[in-house]
């Protein structure tokens, strides 16, 4: 091969390069997206839940729905499915295959939603940096409303199931972890694993931000929701940290939304401080970050 050659097809390949280019990496995810936290928390540690989004006008593929349900999980860890009945849905937990979820999702959006009824999306392509993002899918304008389900009945709707599919149906529901929104605040759950109970609450502002809040309170003795109750470490999770409390087990979740309002309000003051931390505020969030977990 000449060097003419060698020239051109360097210059070839490293144009189909530029054109194929990863995903750029994303440490907010849905940052922008209504719910953000939310967004975390079903891709997360929500078990299984729904919410409904609804395209941007002109966003939707030919033929389409307008609404799609986002879930928690599908069959098979489908990343979406196109049901008979027209239902589009995208699963948030079937993984991801670049360094921006977005992108992921809605690489999977598209594909349910162009899919004929009837067809689950067993794979997507791996979502590469021309790849439209759920910002740019979306109506941003609209709420994301979480529904908590105690099972995934939501997978088949009205339809008749057979044996089969009915016992598979019953094996799923039961590894579900009894889950309930809070409404002392956004993106906080309660749940019970086991014979302990906890409540996991996504914050909304960057991890950092929320680990020195976190760590005034410890050091003041305020990062717990009452009596036996404790603060036992965080998630990091697609750029933003979720706190976990252990809980007192023969408690409700309704037991706690005063405690938890409560806490909001002391949070939201020591998020706002602007004063270098303490000796022993340092201390405290070398603690939370020796107990901090990120996911994925």
């Amino acid at each position: 091969m000449g060097k003419a050659s060698r020239r051109r097809k360097g210059a070839d390949s490293g144009s189909v390069s530029a054109r194929v280019a990863p995903a750029p990496f994303v440490a907010r995810p849905f940052e922008g997206l209504p719910g953000e936290t939310d967004w975390v928390a079903m891709r997360e540690i929500l078990p299984s839940a729904t919410a409904t989004v609804t395209f941007a006008k002109g966003q939707a593929p030919e033929g389409a729905p307008a609404e799609v349900t986002i879930a928690t999980v599908l069959p098979m860890a489908w990343p979406g499915l196109h049901r008979a009945d027209g239902t589009v849905f995208v699963g948030t937990q079937s993984g991801s295959v670049s360094g921006d979820a977005s992108r992921d999702l809605a690489t999977s959006l598209l594909a349910a939603a162009s899919a004929e009824q009837g067809t689950p999306i067993t794979g997507t392509p791996a979502s590469t940096a021309d790849t439209p993002r759920l910002q740019d899918l979306l109506d941003t304008t609209a709420p994301f409303e979480v529904a908590v389900h105690d099972g995934f009945e939501f997978w088949v709707g009205e339809s008749e199931l057979d044996e089969e599919a009915q016992a598979s149906l019953e094996r799923a529901n039961e590894s579900v972890i009894p889950t309930v929104k809070m409404a002392a605040t956004d993106s906080a759950y309660w749940c019970r694993i086991g014979d302990r109970t906890h409540i996991r609450l996504v914050l909304p502002q960057d991890e950092d931000v929320a680990t020195d809040a976190l760590a005034r309170l410890h050091s003041a003795g305020d990062s717990g929701l009452g009596d036996q109750t404790r603060l036992l470490g965080a998630f990091r999770a697609c750029g933003l940290l979720v706190p976990v409390w252990d809980l007192d087990p023969e408690r409700t979740a309704d037991d706690y939304e005063g405690a938890l309002g409560e806490f909001m309000t002391r949070y939201a003051a020591a998020s706002a401080a602007d004063a270098p931390l303490t000796a022993d505020e340092r201390r405290a969030r070398s603690g939370l970050l020796s107990r901090q977990v990120t996911l994925r």
